[in-house]
C-alpha cells in the first residue's frame, strides 16, 4: 500500500508515524512544499515547544476549543493529553507539567521533539520529500492521483492520502479541496493581540494584571486570566482566550471594537466599594498613590487614579462616595478601544478550513472522496492558547494515521 501525506507539520509527522505503526508494510511518503519541516513545532512555546496541555479531563478539556468541541469528545477519547505525553515519554522524550498546565519537553527545547519525530521517521522507513508541493488531488478508482506545483514532478498515484497542510490564511489556499466538494468555512485569524494605537495605557508596557476579566462590548464574550500590558496595547492568556472564541465576530467587526476590563477580578460592585471602604477606614492618612487595592500594580494604580481625576497626592481618608464609585467603576468596567490586532509571537492559527460536516470524526476521513484523510489545522477546529492546538494536531493525526474505512457520498 502506498501512503501520501500532504504536509510536513505536527499533524503530518504524526499521521505519517502512525500510518507507518498501523501499516508497516506500506510506503509513507511525506510531501512538503517548503525546504523546511516542522517549522511551527520550531518557534512554538518561544522555542520550547508547549506539546500539549496537562488537563486529563475530557470534559474540562474542549472547553478550550471554541471550533470543533463536540466532535473532540469523542476524537481524545481514542487519543488523549495522557496519550500524547505517553507517547513522548516512551520514546526519550521527558516531559514536565508546569504550574499553568502545560506541557514542555524537560529539555525546555524544540529541537527535541523535531530530532524525535525524524528519529522515529528514520526508524519506520517514512520517506521526507521538501520543496515538493501538491496543487491537486485526483480521484482515479480506489486510488488518488497527486498533482505537483513543479512542472517537471510527474503526478503519483496512491491508495490512501492524508492531508495535514496547516490552517491557510486565505480561501483560495483551500480552492483545490473545495474543487473536490469539500465545504470550506472561510478562515479567519485566531489568538490574536489587541492593538490600541489611541489608548496611552500603552505607557505601562510591561505590567501584568495575575488575573482580570476582559469582555468585548456588545457582545455575549468574556474571558478570564492574566493581561499583559504591551507596547501596542493588551495581549496575555486573558486577551488571547477572547481573541480565540471571537475570532469571527471581531473579524466581522474589522477589529474596530470596545474592551471592558475588571483589573480585579470582581464583577460584584458591592464588593469592591466595600473594598474600598475599608482601606479608608484603615488607612485614611495613607496617600492613596501610595496604597493600591486588591494588589494592583503600582503604575497601574496610578494610571487608573489619573483616569478618574483623582490627584496623586490625595490621602484614602479624603476620597468622598462619589470618588470611590468612580474608582469602582474603572476597577470593574474600565474600557479601552481597540483598533486592529496584532499575530501573538510566530504562532499564526486560523480559525476555519475544511468544513466538520465534509469529515467523519471517528475516521477523519473525507465525507466526499473515498481515501481521503484530514488531521490537524486544515480541519476546522482550533483552540486556544497552552498546548491546546498541538493536542488536536496529535489526536486527529493518529486516528487519520489508521487509515480506515467509512461511509463516503457519491
Amino acid at each position: 500500500m502506498n501512503i501520501a501525506i500532504i504536509g510536513g507539520g505536527a499533524a503530518g509527522f504524526f499521521a505519517a508515524l502512525a500510518a507507518s505503526e498501523n501499516h508497516p508494510q506500506a510506503r509513507v511518503t511525506i510531501f512538503e512544499k517548503s525546504p523546511k519541516l516542522l517549522a511551527k513545532v520550531k518557534v512554538s512555546g518561544g522555542g520550547r515547544c508547549n506539546v500539549t496541555n496537562g488537563c486529563t479531563a475530557i470534559a474540562q478539556l474542549i472547553k478550550a476549543y471554541p471550533r470543533g468541541s463536540r466532535q473532540l469528545k469523542k476524537a481524545f477519547q481514542v487519543f488523549s493529553t495522557q496519550d500524547t505525553m505517553d507517547w513522548f515519554e516512551s520514546r526519550g522524550v521527558a516531559l514536565v507539567i508546569q504550574e499553568d498546565n502545560c506541557v514542555f519537553p524537560v529539555s525546555q527545547s524544540s529541537q527535541t521533539i523535531i530530532d524525535c519525530f525524524l528519529q522515529e521517521c528514520q526508524r519506520l522507513g517514512v520517506d521526507i520529500r521538501t520543496g515538493v508541493g501538491v496543487q491537486a488531488i485526483v480521484p482515479q478508482g480506489e486510488q488518488l492521483e497527486l498533482q505537483f506545483l513543479k512542472a517537471d514532478q510527474p503526478p503519483q498515484r496512491f491508495d490512501k492520502v492524508v492531508v495535514a497542510t496547516g490552517g491557510s490564511p486565505k480561501r483560495s489556499g483551500l480552492d483545490w479541496l473545495a474543487h473536490l466538494g469539500h465545504e470550506i468555512v472561510e478562515p479567519v485569524p485566531s489568538l490574536f493581540t489587541f492593538n490600541m494605537p489611541r489608548e496611552p495605557i500603552t505607557e505601562l508596557m510591561g505590567i501584568v494584571v495575575e488575573n482580570a476579566l476582559v469582555s468585548i462590548q456588545g457582545t455575549k464574550l468574556k474571558s478570564d486570566g492574566p493581561l499583559l500590558i504591551t507596547h501596542w496595547g493588551m495581549s496575555g492568556p486573558a486577551i488571547l482566550k477572547l481573541s480565540a472564541h471571537g475570532a469571527r465576530i471581531l473579524s466581522e467587526a474589522n477589529y474596530q471594537f470596545t474592551v471592558q476590563v475588571n483589573w480585579v477580578a470582581t464583577p460584584n460592585h458591592d464588593l469592591v466599594s466595600q473594598e474600598l471602604e475599608q482601606l479608608v477606614k484603615a488607612h485614611p492618612h495613607k496617600t492613596a498613590a501610595n496604597l493600591a487595592p486588591y494588589g494592583l500594580p503600582k503604575r497601574l494604580w496610578r494610571f487608573l487614579l489619573t483616569k478618574s481625576q483623582l490627584p496623586d497626592t490625595k490621602v484614602w481618608g479624603e476620597i468622598g462616595k462619589n470618588d470611590r464609585n468612580k474608582l469602582v467603576m474603572l476597577l470593574t468596567n474600565d474600557t479601552y478601544e481597540v483598533a486592529g490586532k496584532t499575530t501573538f509571537k510566530e504562532e499564526f492559527v486560523t480559525c476555519g478550513g475544511v468544513s466538520l460536516a465534509s469529515l467523519d470524526f471517528r475516521t477523519m476521513q473525507s465525507t466526499v472522496v473515498k481515501n481521503l484523510y484530514f488531521a490537524g489545522e486544515i480541519i476546522d477546529v482550533d483552540g486556544i492558547t497552552g498546548g491546546y492546538n498541538f493536542q488536536a494536531a496529535w489526536t486527529t493525526a493518529f486516528i487519520a494515521g489508521k487509515l480506515e474505512g467509512g461511509k463516503v457520498e457519491v
